[in-house]
């Protein structure tokens, strides 16, 4: 089928074949003392390189950043070697793979920490659920960051992103969305601080450019990208404010300074905003005039919906989240108008192949 999300497109240094982008979601694959990607998570990724480019699951870049059972790192050499099974074998298919880095903050248990807190911007309880060994457990009011460790975890951040590069990746994906680390630093329901790290929206963003920066610098910009999600609310402790749009408004106008980046990567409200004072209802639309760069938008999108938003120039490609979990021919199904299966929930973050590997692909 001859559409626009079949047309090339240039992100970074790498042209793509089409604008059918695989979206990060943690599945919680990496059951082994190491936390490393296995051959199970490479075969996963290996069927799906297809896609105009896969974005990894997040990966904690270090063992503070930690918050959920079973997810990959990229801090240690174990783990370096564990991805490189995964690069190789989307490499092998000409696909095109970045490795998504991750602090969860808060939004971590102290079980992760042999008891001790989570870090987070403010001492300020996100009262939601962290998903641990026993099961879910409730968060606790986390330790509030340090200024000599805010930079110390922008270097875990450099270092994470050379090793993704040592691993064999395309380049990175820096997460500052959903409720995670960097965002937390973005919003006053989880900043509180009066350092130069909070306040303005300068300082409730300046830890992400300065890592942005550091990353950058090591990698090149062509192989960073950046997620953000602008309306996010009511989820992992995030409540949208006044400040809220404007503070991202900031950002995405600021990374017009760093023309390389290789993308901006946009979520679409995840639940409804309808009624939420201050909340952006449509997130491609408010902010593709301010930013200059290649666009991703993502969630939420069909085949009809993902051509429209490019054929209007909202986007240059369309991530898909569940649709690729079930399906892992969704580019050919996509170009034949074949039906997409059902995904099963239930084996989201569980262990094994069911639900995984498993989904078949159309005859």
């Amino acid at each position: 089928m001859d559409n626009i999300l079949f047309k090339p497109v240039k992100i970074g240094k790498y042209e793509l074949p089409n604008r059918i982008f695989m979206s990060p979601m943690t599945r919680s694959r990496a059951d082994n003392p190491e936390n490393k990607a296995t051959p199970l998570i490479a075969e996963y990724y290996e069927q799906r390189s297809t896609a105009g480019l896969i974005i990894t699951e997040g990966s904690q870049v270090s063992p503070q950043a930690a918050g959920y059972i079973n997810t990959p790192g990229i801090y240690s050499a174990a783990q370096v070697e564990g991805w490189k099974l995964t690069t190789q074998a989307v490499h092998k298919n000409k696909g095109h793979i970045f490795c998504q880095l991750w602090h969860v903050g808060r939004m971590s248990h102290p079980d992760f920490h042999g008891g001790n807190l989570p870090v987070a911007p403010s001492a300020i309880n996100p009262h939601d659920h962290s998903f641990t060994a026993e099961g879910f457990k409730d968060t606790v009011t986390p330790r509030a960051l340090s200024i000599p460790e805010i930079h110390g975890i922008t270097q875990e951040f450099l270092r994470a992103a050379e090793n993704a590069v040592a691993a064999g990746f395309d380049g990175v994906e820096i997460h500052s969305a959903n409720g995670y680390l960097f965002h937390q630093f973005f919003t006053n329901c989880s900043n509180n601080r009066t350092d130069e790290y909070g306040g303005s929206h300068e300082n409730k963003a300046r830890f992400f450019f300065e890592t942005l920066a550091a990353i950058g610098g090591a990698v090149g910009f062509e192989r960073v990208g950046v997620r953000l999600n602008p309306s996010a609310h009511g989820f992992f402790g995030i409540t949208i404010d006044k400040e809220t749009i404007p503070t991202f408004e900031y950002i995405v106008e600021r990374l017009n300074d760093y023309p390389k980046l290789a993308y901006l990567h946009l979520v679409e409200p995840m639940v409804p905003v309808d009624n939420v004072p201050y909340a952006e209802k449509e997130i491609a639309k408010h902010f593709r005039p301010r930013y200059k760069g290649k666009l991703i938008i993502n969630c939420g999108f069909r085949f009809s919906s993902a051509i429209r938003v490019i054929e209007d120039d909202l986007a240059d490609a369309v991530a898909f989240g569940h649709a690729f979990i079930s399906n892992p021919d969704l580019v050919e199904r996509i170009r034949h108008g074949i039906d997409w299966s059902r995904w099963d929930d239930k084996t989201f973050y569980t262990t094994g192949n069911k639900g995984y590997t498993d989904y078949p692909r159309a005859t």
